[in-house]
């Protein structure tokens, strides 16, 4: 049975998609060293990015962006890049494995929400490799461009640094306007 891994990163930053990706691993040719993402060092990840892309049966990562996130919220906007990671494969898989306590709505196989997932199955290990991994790039180039706000640093989470960047410069397009450190700085009630 083919059996799809997937979850996301970048749920709770300011700034930024929110990315997930879907993995199929091949049982034929197993990746050591799986774990959960935040467990593992960055120089890990990078490292397993590459194999797991290299091994897979398939993977594909999406994203839902800050615009789509203050449209539908984060947990929708979520789902919806599992979703769209999921009907990227380019196998499709009978059975997904979701990270968490939600399931993406709308998919035609069977779905598992399994809290603490990352954890436990490989799969779901492995697409959070492929997430975090993705979102943490994106926040390097995003830190290329703005460098004053200390991406490539704090990643877009809400850190008093990041605070401090937004009260000194602004809100960038690429920040989640509905999340409530954002909002208060465009509505001016933040001192």
């Amino acid at each position: 049975m083919k059996i799809a891994g997937v979850d996301e990163a970048g749920r709770g930053p300011l700034v930024g998609s929110v990315v997930a990706a879907a993995v199929i691993l091949d049982p034929n040719n197993p990746i050591d060293g799986l774990n959960d993402s935040k467990k593992l060092t960055e120089k890990k990840r990078e490292k397993l990015f590459i194999e797991i892309q290299e091994k897979a049966l398939a993977w594909s990562i999406a994203e839902a962006s800050a615009q789509e996130i203050d449209e539908i919220n984060i947990l929708q906007a979520s789902l919806l890049a599992m979703r769209r990671a999921v009907e990227n494969l380019v196998l499709q898989p009978e059975k997904v494995l979701v990270d968490g306590n939600k399931e993406p709505q709308g998919l035609l196989m069977t779905c598992e929400a399994i809290i603490g997932g990352d954890a436990l199955h490989a799969e779901i290990s492995a697409a959070s490799i492929l997430a975090k991994v993705t979102r943490d790039r994106q926040m390097v180039v995003l830190d290329q461009q703005y460098p004053h706000y200390g991406f490539a640093k704090h990643k877009g989470y809400p850190t008093k640094a990041h605070f401090e960047a937004i009260a000194q410069y602004g809100v960038i397009a690429e920040h989640r306007r509905s999340f409530g450190p954002v909002k208060r700085v465009l509505e001016g009630t933040v001192k």
